[in-house]
């Protein structure tokens, strides 16, 4: 049988809620339609709410106390012999192409310098961009274009202001939309598979920087949402100053960066700004699947869509990301096979426990491919195949030398010292209002998933 294609949509700080089949605020429909033709996770977390280790547990399939990478690292590079499934992929006969950012290796200097680093971790075919603040400093394709039509400097004065005055403020950016990063994304994959060999099966990872903050979508797309229709931010709720501290409430400090002097309408126009950026890149994602129609390969094609962490967008009062809250870990997963477009499961929610890193295994499984490498991702197509198949009992996700363990039901976190820090029952507070780790009446819940934290971290570390 022929193989599939293989086309992954990666976007950075995308919430799982601003995905229009499951929040009314973001106009989405050509996410909509993978979700509609496929599967939709609704539970799928992060294993790190940060980019580096996210992106690093997502391409080992190892977690971040494993690969060591635990928070952002700014000389870090991915050494090139670890077994990637980029690199399974590959090896079982795919022409394999990256367009957009990575961040496995350091946003520094120029990265086409190091494109034989992602030639080894598995892609053949790359147009690298750093992410939206690198682009300031990191040399690529796109910023040498930028350059050359002179918008460089403009791009970088229009940060240095932001960063300068107000990191969150929401404002258009100062690049045209047809140069744009997310647009530059799209195009260059577009353009490439419009010419890729089709009768050698392929694997193209489209990796858009956006909806990354700062809050810049271009015009028409800054303009598109009206602030006042956003959805109202969840409030944060009184801190219990006699448990234990945790990371969290390092940005629950006043002065923090992650936590400005936010208003109601500063909070307004961010959603209003990063909607209008999602929606251009549910754009961008029509034209790479009306491309694949014109060639007749839609039908053929896998598609994965998931992003490598949420955004707190004022929740809690914070911006940015790096915390256990479910607007920074929980992150939106569709998977659409040729198989699903046919079957009674198109369409479906599951609401299976699921790590980000599960992705790999099913792309590998997918091809019908062999990841000869010690990781502790689990691929989903047994879902896929069968809706009442059972994935996960939980997930978990880590930053900063920090755990979290997370059920259907319950969210326990342990601070670096392992004393638990948070609890909250999500079956009743979905919002995370109610902080139970203190309350005697939950004494066995917090020692319950406490041993099941500790299992799971003691098998990975024997495991790997």
């Amino acid at each position: 049988m022929k193989k599939p294609h293989l086309l992954f949509i990666m976007a950075d700080q995308l919430r799982w809620d601003a995905v229009g089949e499951k929040g009314s605020w973001v106009n989405t429909p050509n996410i909509d339609r993978i979700a509609r033709e496929g599967v939709l996770f609704n539970h799928c977390l992060t294993n790190a709410p940060v980019c580096i280790p996210a992106r690093i547990a997502l391409a080992t399939g190892q977690y971040p106390h494993n690969t060591g990478v635990v928070r952002n690292l700014p000389d870090y590079d991915m050494p090139s012999e670890i077994p990637t499934w980029m690199q399974a992929l590959r090896n079982a006969g795919y022409r394999t192409s990256l367009f957009g950012k990575t961040h496995l290796h350091r946003h520094q200097g120029d990265l086409r310098d190091r494109e034989h680093l992602i030639n080894a971790y598995g892609f053949d075919d790359v147009d690298e961009i750093g992410g939206p603040r690198a682009c300031m400093w990191v040399k690529s394709h796109m910023t040498e274009l930028w350059e050359r039509l002179g918008l460089l400097d403009d791009y970088i004065a229009d940060y240095d202001e932001r960063f300068a005055t107000k990191a969150y403020m929401a404002r258009p950016s100062v690049i045209p939309l047809e140069h744009y990063a997310d647009v530059y994304v799209g195009t260059k994959a577009k353009a490439y598979l419009e010419r890729v060999n089709d009768e050698q099966p392929w694997f193209c990872m489209v990796s858009f920087g956006g909806p990354h903050e700062p809050w810049d979508a271009p015009e028409p797309y800054a303009s598109m949402y009206d602030p006042a229709t956003m959805p109202k931010a969840t409030l944060r709720p009184p801190q219990d100053i006699s448990r234990p501290r945790g990371h969290l409430d390092t940005y629950l400090s006043k002065g923090d960066q992650h936590s400005p002097d936010l208003s109601e309408e500063d909070v307004a126009a961010m959603r209003a700004n990063y909607a209008g950026m999602i929606t251009l890149i549910d754009d961008q994602i029509g034209e790479i699947l009306q491309t694949l129609e014109k060639r007749g390969m839609l039908d053929e094609t896998v598609i994965i869509f998931t992003s490598d962490h949420g955004e707190m967008n004022g929740d809690y009062g914070l911006i940015y990301k790096e915390t256990f809250l479910n607007p920074a870990i929980r992150v939106p997963l569709i998977i659409r096979t040729p198989d699903t477009i046919h079957r009674s499961i198109t369409g479906t929610v599951t609401d299976e426990m699921v790590e980000m890193f599960d992705i790999g295994p099913t792309f590998v499984e997918l091809a019908g491919g062999e990841w000869n490498a010690p990781y502790f991702a689990k691929s989903l197509l047994p879902i896929i195949q069968d809706a009442d198949a059972i994935h996960r009992e939980e997930a978990l996700v880590e930053v900063h030398g920090e755990y979290l363990l997370q059920t259907r039901e319950w969210k326990l976190a342990v601070n670096r010292e392992g004393e638990p820090y948070l609890l909250f029952h999500l079956a009743e507070d979905p919002d995370e209002q109610n902080n139970l780790v203190r309350d005697a009446a939950y004494k066995e819940v917090v020692d319950r998933l406490c041993i099941r934290l500790l299992q799971r971290l003691v098998t990975s570390q024997q495991q790997c």
